[in-house]
């Protein structure tokens, strides 16, 4: 499928995948994807960054490729490595037939046969599709040298494999790099991308997030989901419920045959919505109720 042409082609690709955007967001990814510019996307954890990157490999038809990021990750593991256990068995089977070209058996063993590709190699093989996406995602979770390894990456599209050589992308994949702000990220990478925070939606939004993902939902039930989940955001609670836990509840609720939120409900199904038991605990009981109230009387005076 050819790119979108247009910041409302963007909008109405991802609305047909489920995902709705903002026009804000909406116009960050199509100058993205209209520069060939790597795109950077901040903010809490379950507002939406990994859906996106999700989404947009639905609209376009293009291979997803996940780089999930983690404290120690470096280049090798998110490049390439050797079939070890491979190259061993190769080895052993080489020895039992007896005069074996060593120099031979080296080239085998360190040729494609063997060669284990991670994301960032993969994002750079061509694809019958076109570019795939490539999604680093949780970049904040890794530390400066492999973001300096990415600086690199990101800015040739190519990775280099001491017994391959240099092997460079046909077509620069599509990039997308998440961020839950846990710790800055280095601004010499944020320079080589195009830049969104992507905050909490407002109501309105949240409640069109919600018919598009649960759409058997009642309209007055999830009205109060979207109400009592915003009122919570405004706690002092250790970690916010995003969309995604929005999303979860409604789901949870649907399958109680839930039809009106009560105290009782909302005491049953927090695990759904707060993921740690200190919240929980706060939350439960007459605080929860109080927020419910607060919930109602907001849709009432709506």
């Amino acid at each position: 499928m050819t790119l979108p042409n247009s910041i409302d082609a963007v909008q109405a690709d991802l609305a047909a995948t489920g995902y709705v955007c903002g026009r804000a967001l909406a116009t960050v990814v199509f100058l993205s994807l209209k520069l060939g510019r790597p795109l950077f996307l901040e903010g809490e954890a379950g507002v939406g960054k990994t859906e996106i990157a999700k989404a947009l490999s639905a609209a376009l038809g293009r291979r997803l490729i996940r780089l999930q990021c983690y404290e120690g990750l470096d280049a090798g593991s998110a490049v390439y490595e050797w079939n070890f256990p491979a190259q061993m068995i190769a080895i052993r089977t080489a020895e039992a037939g007896g005069g074996a070209d060593r120099t031979a058996l080296q080239k085998e063993l360190f040729g494609p046969d063997y060669l284990v590709e991670r994301p960032l190699l993969q994002a750079m093989r061509p694809d019958e599709a076109g570019a795939p996406i490539l999604l680093i995602d949780e970049l904040d979770r890794t530390d400066e040298p492999f973001e300096a390894f990415l600086l690199e990456a990101l800015s040739d599209f190519q990775v280099t494999i001491p017994e391959l050589g240099t092997i460079k992308a046909p077509e620069p994949p599509i990039v997308i790099l998440t961020s839950n702000r846990t710790r800055e990220v280095h601004d010499a990478l944020k320079r080589r991308c195009l830049y969104h925070w992507v905050d909490y939606p407002g109501f309105e939004r949240e409640l069109e997030i919600l018919h598009a993902r649960a759409p058997e939902l009642p309209e007055t039930l999830s009205r109060e989901i979207i109400a009592f989940v915003q009122g919570l955001r405004t706690e002092d609670i250790f970690k916010k419920p995003g969309v995604a836990e929005t999303i979860d509840w409604a789901k949870c609720l649907l399958a109680l045959d839930v039809v009106d939120l009560s105290p009782e409900v909302i005491s049953d199904t927090l695990g759904a919505i707060l993921k740690y038991q200190d919240d929980i605990a706060r939350i439960q009981g007459s605080e929860a109720k109080r927020i419910l109230d607060d919930a109602k009387a907001s849709i009432e005076a709506a």
